[in-house]
């Protein structure tokens, strides 16, 4: 997924144009956006590490704060990592930067709230649980319907930890599933292959006869639009539940 950015050429598009381009086209455009190498979250880590450890606390370490928490850091991540550089980038510099995370991530408290805010993080809603499905489920889901004509559309959101079963979408002709993730951090994952990370933008396409799971991470809620690839004589097969102590080691 390619990162927009368009702040350089808004502040400096007349002053310094060329050191606009740079920063909103290259560092942006092309070193942020190569997601084939680096997550945005990871990049996100380093980069507000880096930002610390210089004692910069002026508005581009907020909005690389807050570009850290929509790439599905979380309150106790960013604690945690602020904390840990606070050895080797100075404690007061931890201070300050404690100070300015407090405030973004200060309205993760509970699950009411965090619930809240993860609806508000995207644009579709939540949805009503997904009670015809619970039993496919290990946590509670939601379902919302976003088009039933042509293509079947849904947004599926699961609770920190919830992901459903490994199942497989059997078709006799076409079939299979895309995932479009729209908020939060999960993963998803196929038999025999390692589980890939699913922040907001990214996509996964799977064929019809392909055993899998996806769901969310332990510490973050996590929606994706589940788009149904049309198909002859679609159908579902569930299998077992994932298992627990190797989805605790999933990173």
């Amino acid at each position: 997924m390619a990162v927009k950015q368009t702040a350089g050429r808004t502040a400096l598009g007349e002053f310094a144009p060329k050191f606009a381009e740079l920063n909103d086209d290259v560092l942006f455009g092309q070193v942020w956006s190569r997601e084939d190498k680096m997550s945005l979250r990871d990049r996100s880590l380093i980069t507000v590490v880096s930002l610390l450890s210089q004692g910069l606390t002026d508005t581009s370490f907020v909005h690389h704060l807050e570009a850290a928490k929509a790439n599905g850091i979380t309150k106790t991540e960013i604690a945690e990592i602020i904390t840990h550089a606070a050895f080797y980038a100075g404690w007061p510099k931890a201070w300050a930067a404690f100070r300015l995370a407090k405030e973004i991530w200060n309205d993760e408290t509970n699950g009411t709230d965090e619930k809240a805010l993860h609806e508000k993080s995207m644009i579709f809603p939540i949805g009503q649980p997904n009670d015809a499905f619970a039993q496919y489920f290990s946590g509670q889901s939601y379902l919302l319907p976003i088009s039933k004509e042509q293509v079947g559309i849904f947004n599926v959101t699961f609770e920190s930890g919830c992901r459903n079963n490994w199942h497989i979408h059997h078709a006799d002709k076409g079939g299979g599933q895309i995932l479009v993730c729209v908020a939060g951090r999960g993963f998803y994952q196929e038999w025999g292959k390692e589980p890939v990370c699913m922040t907001a933008g990214d996509t996964v396409n799977i064929p019809a006869g392909v055993k899998h799971w996806h769901g969310a991470a332990p510490d973050s809620w996590f929606s994706h639009l589940a788009v149904e690839v049309p198909g002859e004589n679609v159908r579902t097969e569930w299998c077992e539940p994932v298992n627990s102590e190797d989805y605790k080691k999933i990173k």
